[in-house]
């Protein structure tokens, strides 16, 4: 039997960090969801209040916090484009202060801290796949930068907490995943294009369509982030964790409409500006040092995250909250 943990998840009642907290909590572990409901829902970690090893805070990580733990998870930050460009400073905030306030936690308490950073640190990519030695092409000053360079700017935070104060860190760049808890409006195109299928609306691609994405299911990332936290103290990463095929997004469309029966059209508008037009891990590093490789087929993968969209009421969820 592994060694019970007490371990803090920020943003754990998010798309991913629900499922991260769900398995956690099954594996026995003590664990603190902790989330301000920024642009999460409470529902997605409903099911776990009852559970004795399972604690939720409503508290947001640019404030400090002081609690006993051995891990951390820094996943608090909205993290799809309908969100984190609802209000862009909140979203650099929470990347920035989140990091200092979490690896002070880490610090103190001596406990070992993953960064969720993002396949976005590589901004519109000038080669593809991305490996982890690319150091990107980002617009500083773009409406996508408080996303993209706060992740940066967490990413060298860590680092130096690393170098400085010999703080046990891991990194992680996460790729595109989708999957069941998704919000139905935060804008990335699996949401979006399931949502509009399921109601028989016109789905909208931006551009022509052309642009690539790779798409990984949530079940096969949380097995990769795990991996990471838990793999040898002398690999800390940075390691890109996604799906190492793409497909364009006019592609993904089609194939939403075919699984869902839906009569809906393509309909076509401008693309948003610094949208990247290829996004495609080189996952070499992941498969060497924690032998992970997604195997969930794109077809599965979304059969059940639109099974999920079917059983959900879309009037319970709510837009991000405007708050600084």
């Amino acid at each position: 039997m592994s060694l019970l943990k007490r371990i803090l998840v920020t943003g754990g009642a998010g798309f991913l960090g629900s499922h991260l907290c769900d398995r956690l909590v099954q594996q026995g572990h003590d664990v603190i969801c902790l989330d301000n409901f920024f642009t999460s829902q409470k529902t997605n970690v409903e099911h776990l209040l009852d559970w004795p090893n399972f604690e939720l805070i409503r508290h947001d990580i640019t404030l400090p916090i002081w609690l006993e733990v051995d891990e951390i998870y820094n996943l608090a930050c909205p993290a799809a484009p309908g969100h984190y460009q609802y209000n862009p400073i909140k979203t650099t905030k929470t990347s920035v202060m989140g990091a200092i306030n979490s690896l002070g936690i880490a610090k103190r308490c001596g406990a070992k801290i993953l960064q969720a950073s993002t396949s976005e640190v590589y901004g519109d990519p000038e080669i593809s796949p991305q490996s982890e030695e690319y150091r990107g092409s980002v617009n500083p000053i773009g409406p996508r930068a408080c996303y993209d360079e706060g992740k940066r700017c967490a990413e060298t935070l860590f680092m130096d907490y690393h170098r400085s104060n010999n703080v046990n860190i891991r990194i992680v760049r996460i790729f595109n995943t989708y999957g069941p808890r998704m919000h139905p409006y935060d804008g990335r195109v699996v949401s979006n294009f399931i949502r509009q299928a399921l109601q028989n609306k016109d789905i909208s691609i931006f551009g022509d369509g052309s642009q690539t994405r790779s798409f990984c299911f949530y079940i096969d990332l949380i097995d990769g982030i795990e991996r990471m936290m838990n793999g040898t103290d002398d690999f800390i990463g940075p390691v890109n964790l996604g799906m190492p095929s793409e497909i364009t997004i006019k592609q993904l469309a089609e194939i939403v409409i075919e699984l869902t029966g839906s009569t809906s059209r393509l309909i076509y508008s401008d693309l948003p500006v610094d949208d990247p037009l290829q996004r495609r891990p080189d996952i070499t590093i992941a498969r060497e040092h924690l032998k992970w490789d997604p195997s969930t087929s794109l077809k599965d993968g979304l059969l059940e995250t639109i099974e999920w969209f079917r059983s959900i009421d879309l009037s319970k969820y709510r837009a991000p909250t405007p708050h600084y």
